[in-house]
């Protein structure tokens, strides 16, 4: 891909907008990888992917970063008497420290799960931490804490990263989504487009070697790829250059116990990959 594949712009332009031009450049990436089909679709070995999937797909993940890589538009001279949106007028992007980017979120509402929460669970760990599991979204008991993995699969995930001869202390626990979904279902598509800025800073701002997704809904979500995690599962895979390791969540492990044994082997890898091993 080079610059000639993309719309022409006057160079002042460019150099005033550095973020729009990174935007520009990632639509015209996407769109190249889209052609060529290297966007991650995984139809079924019996059925064709659809024509123009690829391009949906570009389409989808330029949509759902666009507020978090083009800063928005200047405020008004009066801004600062203007009652407050209730969204803020600060962008994740902004947000230098975990500890900024988790006080823009507190007064979060921008789904219908901010009305709804007890509390928001930001995250908690070493905020350097080489290894990040990125969770799908609280639960009963992590809404009243206000805390990653705090009920009965936070014990057992206790334990696994104790297997790993680390501690809660040393890595860093997040999730897809910051607030409850009503029933502990799974979040909606809405819910994780709404979280997915923060959590792309949240991951930048750590910058973690290596990062374990756990269970269906985060490794789906994160990676763009709809294969169910039974597939995913064990194989080795990327977000923004940082190797990802998809693997089962505690809670069906906590339902499945003849899934740990895979489960270990995945983080084993992962051990492998952080030489403690």
């Amino acid at each position: 891909m080079t610059a000639s594949k993309t719309a022409r712009r006057s160079p002042t332009n460019d150099a005033d907008n550095p973020r729009r031009t990174l935007l520009r450049d990632i639509i015209a990436s996407l769109r190249y990888q889209a052609d060529l089909g290297l966007l991650g679709i995984s139809p079924s070995p019996t059925q064709s992917a659809p024509a123009g999937a690829g391009t949906k797909t570009a389409d989808k993940l330029v949509q759902t970063f666009r507020d978090f890589l083009v800063p928005p538009p200047p405020l008004p001279d009066n801004a600062d008497n203007r009652p407050s949106t209730g969204r803020g007028e600060r962008s994740p992007h902004d947000c230098s420290s975990l500890a900024e980017l988790q006080e823009l979120l507190n007064g979060c509402q921008h789904c219908a799960l901010g009305a709804k929460r007890q509390n928001l669970v930001f995250g908690g760990g070493d905020p350097n931490a080489r290894l990040l599991f990125i969770g799908d979204s609280p639960g009963h008991d992590e809404d009243l804490r206000g805390e990653p993995f705090v009920g009965k699969a936070g014990g057992l995930l206790d334990r696994m990263i104790k297997a790993m001869t680390l501690s809660r202390e040393e890595v860093y626990i997040a999730n897809i989504v910051k607030c409850r979904p009503p029933g502990d279902r799974d979040p909606q598509e809405s819910e994780g487009e709404s979280c997915a800025p923060f959590l792309a800073r949240q991951i930048a701002l750590i910058g973690p070697e290596v990062i374990v997704t756990l269970g269906g809904y985060a490794s789906c979500t994160l990676l763009n790829d709809s294969t169910p995690i039974t597939r995913q599962r064990g194989n080795w895979r990327a977000y923004n250059g940082i190797p990802v390791m998809p693997t089962f969540h505690p809670a069906y492990l906590l339902r499945k116990p003849s899934a740990k044994g895979d489960a270990w082997r995945d983080l084993q890898a992962v051990m492998r990959r952080l030489g403690l091993v």
